[in-house]
């Protein structure tokens, strides 16, 4: 099981990528495991001392009771203390935020992998664009005379 975040390269200048764990109740691992997640339009604010994952959506799992369930709710992020303080440092440094970028398992722990990123201005992203497009002429060009 591999979410990607397909906003996050086109919206944001990835700097620097970490790995993080996330705190999760019961129907919320099997959801994810079953691919369930919805990391567009996330984000990750850092509160105090602690890491928080805002704004992602995980449905309900099917077969779990439907009491009291919050899809949208902060979900805890799990990262070492010093990587906290880092983080929060280069954040208040520069104006940078931190994005997911990608959910996935990994020895059967649910991971978050979270980028510190500067977000892009419409020219970047038309440029980039730009730049597709002439790679891909490119690509069939090449082809063709084969």
């Amino acid at each position: 099981m591999h979410i990607l975040n397909r906003r996050a390269h086109h919206d944001f200048h990835v700097l620097e990528k970490f790995e993080a764990g996330i705190h999760l109740i019961g129907p919320e691992v099997k959801a994810i495991k079953g691919g369930h997640i919805t990391l567009e339009g996330a984000f990750v604010k850092i509160i105090g001392s602690e890491a928080y994952l805002v704004n992602a959506q995980i449905p309900l799992y099917p077969l779990a009771r439907q009491e009291n369930y919050d899809p949208a709710r902060s979900r805890k992020l799990l990262l070492h203390k010093k990587e906290i303080i880092s983080l929060k440092s280069k954040i208040q440094s520069g104006n940078l935020t931190l994005v997911p970028i990608a959910c996935y398992t990994k020895a059967g722990f649910i991971k978050l992998e979270i980028g510190l990123a500067r977000g892009k201005k419409r020219w970047d992203k038309r440029e980039e664009i730009k730049k597709k497009d002439l790679e891909r002429e490119l690509e069939r060009e090449l082809r063709g005379k084969e």
